[in-house]
């Protein structure tokens, strides 16, 4: 019961990182270290791959001889235990080659994460909060790592804005099916008359830039304020001007950072969210989309959401742009978004998917 290896190309893979470890004994090959730290990563990608694979066909082996046992010994109890064992090893199938999929030249990348409520107030904000925390619990499960680098509070509840850095292989390549406005439909907490409420949000998915990257930055082009932290608590942040704010002239485009305590590792991190935007503007203008991210940017509201989420009068959160839908809005609040995403992934590579 050999897994085929044929499926993810495992003997090109294998053929690949040998010439890749061949390049790292070649002479002045540290003379460049960028160069280096990419083809290091090229090979940090490609062991993964088939690491993921033998250990696949190392399952595969063990359930072949456990089923011949059982068969040879009549033992119900076992292949009920074998059955169990197939349905997860099938499950790891499907992941591993819905993974391959993700074959974009930036899936593999980290991701800067952003949301921002739409037009309403208290209501969005409270909205965006929830859309947060079920990012991060998503994150969690999915065995990334986060990091919050800016979070502004909202003045009664909520949040204004958060930035979160998201940290693993392939975390790009998933996020990216999460762009997009999201709309939310329930009895409001904060109306006395308990009325239906609708509110959006926006989230802005970018691929994180590292240094083997090029963007095109000129100082003369950067403003750069200091201001002091604020949010609710007070213990969490510093008093003193430590945030920064960046300004990118040429493209308006505005980042800050307040979470650290140093006015360093604030600049530092705000310098990785314009880089990430700027690149990713960049990208759009190379594939003709800059005009429709833009459009889909300024209009946080009816007839532009990606997915719906009703609380009241029923519980349903659907997808306008797969399809896909659930009742189960407990569950994706929790963070189990797997099912949406693939679906989404799915259909942009033009595979049919169910509903």
């Amino acid at each position: 019961m050999p897994l085929y290896g044929g499926l993810f190309d495992i003997d090109v893979k294998v053929k690949e990182k040998k010439a890749l470890e061949d390049k790292v004994h070649q002479p002045g090959f540290w003379d460049n270290n960028e160069a280096a730290q990419q083809v290091m990563r090229d090979i940090a990608v490609r062991r993964e791959w088939i690491d993921a694979w033998q250990n696949l066909d190392k399952k595969c082996g063990e359930l072949s001889e456990l089923v011949e046992l059982a068969e040879s010994e009549n033992d119900a109890s076992l292949m009920d235990e074998i059955q169990h064992d197939v349905d997860g090893l099938e499950k790891e199938i499907s992941d591993l080659e819905f993974r391959k999929m993700l074959g974009g030249d930036h899936d593999e990348k980290n991701a800067i994460l952003t949301i921002h409520p739409g037009a309403g107030g208290t209501e969005s904000q409270d909205w965006a909060q929830m859309l947060m925390r079920m990012y991060l619990r998503w994150i969690e499960r999915s065995g990334f790592q986060s990091d919050v680098l800016d979070l502004l509070d909202g003045e009664e509840a909520g949040i204004k804005s958060v930035t979160i850095e998201v940290t693993g292989s392939y975390a790009y390549g998933y996020l990216k099916a999460e762009a997009g406005v999201h709309r939310l439909v329930r009895i409001s907490p904060f109306d006395a008359n308990k009325r239906r409420h609708t509110s959006f949000a926006s989230v802005f998915v970018y691929p994180e830039v590292d240094n083997a990257i090029e963007v095109d930055l000129d100082e003369k082009d950067l403003r750069i304020d200091t201001f002091r932290s604020s949010g609710a608590g007070g213990q969490h942040v510093n008093k003193t001007s430590s945030a920064i704010r960046i300004t990118h002239i040429p493209t308006g485009i505005v980042v800050q950072c307040q979470n650290e305590r140093s006015q360093h590792r604030n600049k530092e991190s705000a310098m990785k969210i314009l880089l990430s935007k700027l690149y990713k503007m960049k990208m759009d203008e190379e594939e003709a989309r800059l005009a429709k991210l833009e459009s889909t940017k300024r209009d946080i509201g009816w007839g532009s959401q990606i997915r719906s989420y009703v609380f009241h009068p029923y519980n349903m959160v659907k997808d306008h742009r797969t399809n896909y839908e659930t009742s189960n809005v407990t569950a994706v609040m929790d963070g189990d978004l797997d099912d949406f995403i693939r679906a989404y992934l799915l259909q942009h590579e033009g595979v049919e998917t169910k509903k």
